[in-house]
């Protein structure tokens, strides 16, 4: 607690998906405010993070029906040369940190609390601003064989950027490596999802 009783601000930088207000709602549990565009210094944007589709709590399918052994996401990794990413910052509570911490079960939360500039200034600043980067056990600098980018997951990040404001779409592209790997229209087929991670990608 600050003095006076009043809590300390959090907030959580999203880079992904977590732009979206709708997906971050789902896993929060509530209505997300508008969240506030932002940029992440001494961090670059990559599709580095490989998830095992034939063991981990979703499975997808090509519309042929085989099973790639891999899809992407995307990560940060600290690259003080790259052009800052954009993204969204959330405020949330430590309980909801908690929430997002078993949402995000191959990311490990380091704090950027220095690193961060937000578009608009708060009235009250975060007293600690949070990321999530991919843990060392599912990093892969050079894309697994037979990875492969869900569509899905890509349009629904895309469409949260866009929807962030004029440019930030553009500024997504252009502050995120290549992916590297094939973009593949793909169907969930085995789903052990836990409550609060988005279903469909």
């Amino acid at each position: 607690m600050e003095a006076g009783g009043v809590s300390a601000r959090l907030a959580v930088f999203g880079y992904g998906s977590l732009v979206s207000p709708a997906s971050a709602a789902q896993t929060l549990g509530r209505a997300v405010d508008p969240v506030v565009p932002a940029r992440l210094t001494g961090f670059a944007r990559c599709w580095t993070l490989a998830r095992d589709n034939l063991r981990s709590e979703k499975t997808f399918a090509r519309p042929d029906g085989s099973l790639p052994r891999f899809c992407v996401g995307l990560t940060i990794e600290a690259d003080p040369s790259a052009e800052p990413p954009n993204g969204a910052l959330i405020e949330v509570t430590e309980a909801e940190l908690e929430r997002l911490d078993l949402r995000e079960i191959r990311y490990h939360r380091i704090a950027v609390t220095g690193a961060v500039a937000a578009d608009r200034p708060a009235a009250r600043p975060f007293a600690a601003v949070f990321a999530y980067r991919v843990r060392p056990e599912h990093h892969y600098p050079d894309p697994p064989e037979d990875a492969v980018l869900i569509a899905s997951y890509a349009r629904a990040v895309e469409s949260a950027f866009a929807d962030l404001g004029p440019g930030q779409l553009e500024l997504f592209r252009r502050t995120t490596r290549p992916v590297g790997v094939e973009l593949t229209e793909a169907s969930l087929v085995r789903d052990r999802i836990p409550a609060g991670n988005p279903r469909d990608w």
